[in-house]
C-alpha cells in the first residue's frame, strides 16, 4: 500500500488535479435519478406512506404503471414529479378515437394537474414485444394524447413519450454497430422519433445489464456489468472505451438513432435495476450485486457524466423498482428487484441522492454505506466526505495528492504510526483527507467530489478507531 509520509512530496501533482477539479466543475450537469412504483404486490404500504418513504430518502420523480386515482391523490402537493402511463390495452381505442383521448386526458390528468406534478405519460410499455401485437397502435395513439394535452393547455407542461426495450435493437454490439430491427423502422421507429423531435419530448429506454450478463456470463466480466473498476472494452467502430455494460447498451441506442438522423432527440432511462434474488440459473442475481449496481449507477449518474458517444447528455433515470412486488408472475427475480421490502425496510443500504435529504422528522437519515461499523444514530444537520471506493486507484491517489498538498487538508492523522493510519488502506486514508477538506471548506457545495471520486454521507464514517472530524 503506498504510504504518504511528507505532505511536501505530495506537491507536485496538486495543480495537475486543482486543474482536474475546475473542469469538472464546468462539465454537464448532474443527472437525476427516480424509481419505479409498481404495485403487482398485495402488501404494499399505502401511497400516502408511500409518499412520506420517497420524502425522507430525498427522492422527487416516480413513475407509475397506470393513473389510480388514490396514488395520484397521495401524490398532489408532494413536490415529487410523476410519470404516469397508459396502458397496452387502451392504445387501440386511443389510436382509433380522439374523443376517447380527450376523455382520458380529462379524467386522469387534467383533473390531478398541476396539484399533482405530472411531467410526463408513457403511453404503452414495451409495446414492441406486446404479446397482442399493439405496435401499429403506438404512434397514433401517442398524438392522439398530444392533441388532446393541446386542448387543456398541457402540451408544454407535459411530454409524450414510450418506452422501448432493447429487444428493438437488431444489433447491439459493439455499441457502434446498433441499429434496429429493420420491420420496426418504416412503421413505428422513424414516426415515433419524428413525433419526439416535432413536440420537444425524449425517447424512453429500459435497460437492464443483468440480462445481458445472465445469459452471456462466460463472455461479459461482472465488474464490468456492475460499473467496478476493470480494463474495459474498446469498441471497434468507435474506438470509445467502455468501462461498464450500461453505457455501451445507451450508446448502441443512440447510434441506432443517429443511423435515422434523430441525433437531436434525448433519451431518458425508464427502467434499470438488478435482483436481489434470483432462480439457480439467473446467474450474478444477489443482494450484494444489486447494491452494486444500482450503488454505482446512482453515484455515475449523479456526478452528470454522459455516455462516451454522449459525454456532455447528462442522464435522467429511473430504477427499478421501489419494493418487491410479491404478485409478479416469471422467475423469482422478477418479484425481487425492490430497494425496499413492502415493510418499507431497505433491502440493502445504497446513497439514492447527491445530498442527503431530511426525513419528515426533520432528522437525516443514512444514504450510503460506509466501511467498518456504523451506528444506526441519526445525526442532524451533520454530513462527511467519504472516497469512493469504486474509483480507480490512479484517480483516489491523485485526489488524495491534492487534498493533503494544496488542498490544505490535514492529512498528519493518517501518517504511519499516527491515531488514523489504520487500516492502511487507500479508500480509507483518501476519506479522512477527502473529510477534511470538505469540513475546512464548511461543507460548501462541491467541495466532496474530487473528480466523482467522492461522495456526501449522513452518518460518521468508521475506520478502525479513526474518529472523522465535523468541522474546524
Amino acid at each position: 500500500m503506498l504510504c504518504f509520509s511528507q505532505k511536501q512530496s505530495m506537491a507536485p501533482l496538486a495543480f495537475f488535479f486543482l486543474v482536474l477539479i475546475s473542469l469538472s466543475a464546468s462539465s454537464s450537469e448532474a443527472g437525476s435519478i427516480g424509481i419505479n412504483y409498481g404495485r403487482v404486490a398485495n402488501d404494499l404500504p399505502t401511497p400516502s406512506k408511500v409518499v412520506e418513504l420517497l420524502k425522507a430518502e430525498g427522492l422527487n420523480r416516480v413513475k407509475l404503471y397506470d393513473t389510480d386515482a388514490t396514488v395520484l391523490t397521495a401524490f398532489a402537493n408532494s413536490g415529487i414529479k410523476v410519470v404516469v402511463a397508459m396502458p397496452n390495452e387502451l392504445l387501440s381505442k386511443a389510436a382509433a378515437d380522439q374523443s376517447f383521448t380527450d376523455s382520458w386526458v380529462q379524467a386522469n390528468i387534467s383533473n390531478y394537474y398541476p396539484a399533482t406534478q405530472i411531467e410526463a405519460i408513457a403511453v404503452g410499455n414495451e409495446v414492441f414485444v406486446d404479446p397482442n401485437n399493439t405496435t401499429n397502435f403506438l404512434v397514433p395513439a401517442m398524438k392522439n394524447v398530444h392533441a388532446s394535452l393541446t386542448k387543456y393547455n398541457l402540451d408544454t407542461a407535459i411530454k409524450i413519450s414510450s418506452p422501448i426495450a432493447l429487444s428493438a435493437l437488431q444489433t447491439s454490439y459493439p455499441a457502434s454497430s446498433g441499429s434496429f430491427k429493420t420491420e420496426l423502422v418504416e412503421p413505428v421507429i422513424k414516426p415515433m422519433l419524428d413525433f419526439l423531435r416535432q413536440s420537444g419530448s425524449y425517447l424512453m429506454v429500459n435497460a437492464y445489464p443483468f440480462f445481458a450478463y445472465a445469459a452471456n456470463a462466460d463472455q461479459i466480466s461482472l465488474d464490468y456489468a456492475l460499473f467496478k473498476d476493470n480494463p474495459g472494452v474498446v469498441d471497434s467502430g468507435n474506438g470509445l472505451k467502455y468501462t461498464n455494460l450500461f453505457d455501451a447498451q445507451i450508446d448502441a441506442v443512440f447510434a441506432a438513432m443517429s443511423a435515422l438522423q434523430y441525433d437531436d432527440v434525448k433519451i431518458a432511462i425508464s427502467e434499470t435495476g438488478w435482483p436481489s434474488a434470483g432462480d439457480s440459473n439467473e446467474i450474478g442475481a444477489g443482494t450484494d450485486n444489486a447494491a452494486s449496481y444500482n450503488g454505482n449507477l446512482v453515484k455515475r449518474v449523479l456526478n452528470g457524466s454522459g455516455t462516451p458517444l454522449r459525454p456532455k447528455d447528462s442522464l435522467d433515470v429511473f430504477l427499478f423498482a421501489l419494493f418487491n412486488e410479491n404478485q409478479k408472475t416469471g422467475p423469482t427475480s422478477e418479484r425481487n428487484y425492490g430497494l425496499f421490502y413492502p415493510s418499507e425496510k431497505k433491502v440493502y443500504d445504497i446513497q439514492l441522492t447527491a445530498e442527503a435529504a431530511p426525513s419528515s422528522s426533520g432528522v437525516v437519515k443514512s444514504q450510503a454505506p460506509v466501511s467498518g461499523d456504523v451506528s444506526t444514530t441519526s445525526y442532524r444537520g451533520q454530513t462527511w466526505c467519504v472516497a469512493n471506493g469504486g474509483s480507480s486507484q490512479e484517480k483516489l491517489v491523485d485526489a488524495l495528492n491534492y487534498a493533503c498538498g494544496e488542498g490544505g487538508a490535514d492529512c498528519t492523522p493518517i501518517q504511519p504510526n499516527a491515531t488514523c493510519y489504520n487500516p492502511n488502506t487507500l479508500e480509507a486514508h483518501a476519506s479522512y483527507a477527502f473529510n477534511s477538506y470538505y469540513q475546512k471548506k464548511a461543507r460548501a457545495a462541491g467541495t466532496c467530489d474530487f473528480g466523482g471520486t467522492a461522495y456526501v454521507v449522513t452518518q460518521p464514517p468508521k475506520y478502525g478507531n479513526c474518529e472523522f472530524p465535523t468541522g474546524y
